[in-house]
């Protein structure tokens, strides 16, 4: 990732980085709860964000 980014790339990196947090645990609390956690955590090495075609935009 180059230090200069496009606006429009570092909104897309923020909202990621946004997503990819676990649930709170008030959530977890909640009676009659069947969420556990986040099944949509990314990692930064093992999943990537397919970002190699996003920066010619």
């Amino acid at each position: 990732m180059s230090s200069h980014k496009t606006f429009r790339i570092k909104r897309f990196l923020a909202k990621k980085q946004k997503q990819n947090r676990p649930i709170p645990q008030r959530i977890r609390m909640k009676t009659g709860n069947k969420i556990r956690y986040n099944s949509k955590r990314r990692h930064w090495r093992r999943t990537k964000l397919g970002l190699q075609g996003l920066h010619m935009i």
